[in-house]
């Protein structure tokens, strides 16, 4: 007997069944949207370069120096015989009767503007007598210095041209990520324009400026690369080359450029007043550790905090020694880099709020910022003497202050606090830099005056659970708060 196969039709799937693989098609396809691989590496730079070079420049700075003359010319330099000889020939002749030299320096610039303003750094046109900025097409332009800035070394130049001037613009710096694409254009080493290209090694890099943030990169960038773009793989200038870090003078793979978050509102300064105008809060600050944040009963380490507060903005407004400025006009405060870097892009006179951490609670303060260049260049208990109370509180032997102990500490009459007269050296408050001397004159925001403040606001924090106490110490005029445990 033949059997015959018999098909089965297969069952109509179920509405369910269709939605649901329609509803798992759309979550892929979002997740695939919403996903950022990084980019890989491009096959070559050459479309970047070939856009970008015609907005990057060359600059050569003149300037005319002084130099000291020897009937003697083959004596050694600085040996004690050209010293002899130059103190003798040259004392009565003042520097603008000596000979004088044309000195030449070269750096890179790029332009950001069709009518010719440039950006380079300041070391490089800094007391330039003439500014001469070379195109990619050969094209020489004399420059004028519109206005540097110091702090962050960086200028802005002006060139006039007939035609409108090929250029670039910023992008943002700190959408960048470390291990992104990023290529050098400048004039290394007096070479003409060179192009290199690496990564970026590091974000957030802080050099010795209180405006620094530097992307690290491993891009070549030698001498002459000074002022010069670096460029993300979309042409646009996320920092100005500055600085290398380099036992030989060469580039050895550690190239730093100011980001361009931090050149940006300095260059648009300058181009509408010639200077900066930075916001100025006027408080004296340092950042919140892991013990400050326990000690303050802070729920994250963040902020700055506030060790004094002159006279100024900060002062008038009512912030006080001890506040932890967590937020500043609407933005959260990292620690004190990112506090000092957000006033100074604020504006002057601007009415901001702050928010604090004081007591426990937060508070906001209105405060209307003033200008920082403008401030800078301003100046900036028991009377027992005869038996001053001495004790033993957290390692510190302590002294109650006494118009005696002011006279001789150089205090003012109305200074308060307890002087530090010998300190436990196996205690913590010696390793953390307290010293014989020292004044302290509150425990988180409240005032010492008598060793018992000291020990009843102690107990305090004992009652409360806390395991440190913040004390406000002064060193002279430096002021530094120091979180003490209290097991000692």
């Amino acid at each position: 007997m033949k059997h015959q196969a018999i098909r089965v039709p297969a069952a109509p799937p179920s509405v369910f069944a269709t939605h649901l693989a329609i509803l798992l098609g759309l979550a892929f396809a979002v997740l695939q949207a919403l996903a950022s691989p990084a980019r890989g590496a491009p096959d070559s730079f050459a479309d970047l370069a070939e856009t970008v070079s015609p907005a990057v420049v060359n600059i050569t700075t003149t300037s005319m120096v002084s130099v000291r003359t020897t009937p003697f010319p083959m004596l050694p330099e600085g040996s004690p015989f050209e010293e002899f000889f130059n103190r003798n020939f040259n004392r009565n002749r003042p520097d603008g009767e000596r000979p004088r030299r044309r000195n030449q320096a070269l750096g890179s610039g790029f332009v950001i503007s069709e009518d010719g303003f440039v950006v380079t750094n300041n070391h490089v046109i800094e007391s330039a007598d003439e500014v001469l900025v070379e195109f990619f097409s050969g094209e020489k332009l004399p420059a004028e210095v519109i206005g540097a800035d110091p702090n962050t070394d960086i200028a802005l130049l002006k060139v006039e041209s007939d035609e409108p001037l090929p250029f670039v613009t910023f992008g943002d710096s700190d959408t960048a990520r470390v291990g992104d694409w990023v290529m050098a254009v400048g004039n290394p080493l007096g070479q003409g324009f060179s192009v290199s290209a690496g990564i970026i090694s590091a974000r957030g890099r802080a050099l010795s400026g209180s405006y620094d943030d530097f992307i690290q990169t491993d891009a070549a960038i030698n001498r002459g690369n000074s002022g010069g773009p670096l460029f993300n793989i979309d042409g646009e200038v996320i920092g100005v080359n500055t600085s290398i870090l380099s036992p030989t003078g060469g580039s050895i793979g550690i190239g730093f450029a100011m980001s361009s978050v931090v050149v940006e509102p300095v260059v648009a300064q300058l181009k509408a007043f010639g200077e900066t105008r930075r916001g100025w809060l006027g408080v004296r600050i340092q950042d919140v550790t892991d013990d400050v944040a326990e000690a303050l009963g802070l729920e994250k380490t963040a902020g700055a905090l506030v060790t004094d507060v002159p006279d100024g903005p900060a002062a008038e407004a009512g912030v006080e020694a001890g506040d932890v400025i967590i937020s500043f006009d609407g933005q959260d405060v990292a620690d004190t880099r990112d506090l000092i870097r957000t006033v100074g892009n604020t504006e002057v006179g601007k009415a901001v709020r702050v928010v604090v951490f004081r007591d426990g609670e937060t508070q906001t303060i209105l405060v209307t910022l003033g200008r920082r260049e403008t401030a800078e260049g301003l100046s900036g208990g028991d009377d027992d003497a005869d038996q001053p109370k001495r004790s033993v509180v957290l390692g510190l032997t302590l002294q109650e202050l006494g118009p005696d102990m002011r006279e001789a500490m150089d205090l003012p009459e109305d200074a308060e606090g307890l002087i530090v007269s010998d300190v436990d050296p196996d205690s913590t408050a010696h390793a953390k830099g307290v010293r014989s001397g020292d004044l302290l004159t509150q425990v988180g925001q409240h005032p010492l005056r008598q060793v018992s403040d000291l020990t009843d606001l102690i107990t305090e924090a004992r009652e409360a659970g806390r395991t440190s106490v913040l004390i406000l110490i002064r060193r002279g005029d430096d002021p530094n708060f120091v979180a003490l445990p209290l097991d000692e």
